[in-house]
């Protein structure tokens, strides 16, 4: 292969951040630790309410935005046109919302449901930016979940931070997205996804 064309390291390092650290992976794993402190560390409820919430809020949104991008629909799994994000972001809120009036007759634990409705609400506002504006959900994502740890678990969880930095440093290398863009995202989790988590747990 041509060495002009090899990626650099600090390239290829934040390409696999970028995949690593998505909001496809943390919305698997947010759910699972929220749902293991609700449950009073139950694993079997842990599973149950946690895989629950990561089928309809990362699950099947990643379908969605792989099936799109197949089909050539946008432009990648990740769809970096800010114009043809509109489609897919209103289909996933679809599914969460489906999600979330499931966990509703279910009767989840309180803090699933607070979750569920963060995480609806951070959608909504980055759907209504995305008319004008290209917001990274990578940060969005990565932000909020740092502040739902933190208000589970404590304080020391904050360190986690450093992941969200990662994530926004991945996001610039790989050009998908500004340095304004990842700092209004890295922001905009903990703001909106986190106030309403703290207000309904």
């Amino acid at each position: 292969m041509d060495v002009t064309t090899t990626p650099s390291l600090p390239l290829r390092a934040a390409r696999v951040v970028t995949e690593l650290l998505s909001p496809a992976v943390i919305v698997v794993a947010l759910p699972l630790a929220v749902a293991w402190q609700s449950t009073g560390y139950a694993v079997l409820p842990t599973l149950g309410w946690g895989l629950l919430v990561a089928v309809f809020y990362s699950v099947i949104p990643m379908a969605i935005m792989v099936r799109g991008a197949r089909r050539g629909r946008w432009d990648g799994h990740w769809v970096r046109e800010r114009e043809r994000r509109i489609i897919p972001f209103l289909l996933c809120l679809v599914s969460t919302s489906v999600g979330l009036v499931i966990m509703l007759l279910a009767d989840a634990p309180r803090p699933v449901i607070a979750l569920s409705w963060s995480m609806i609400a951070t959608l909504v506002v980055v759907l209504a930016i995305t008319r004008w504006w290209k917001v990274s959900v990578h940060a969005t994502v990565a932000g909020g979940a740092v502040a739902t740890i933190a208000l589970l678990y404590g304080p020391w969880y904050l360190l986690l931070v450093v992941g969200v930095a990662l994530v926004c440093w991945s996001r610039v290398m790989v050009r998908d997205h500004t340095v304004a863009q990842v700092v209004v995202g890295a922001l905009l989790g903990p703001v909106v996804g986190g106030a309403v988590f703290l207000w309904l747990r």
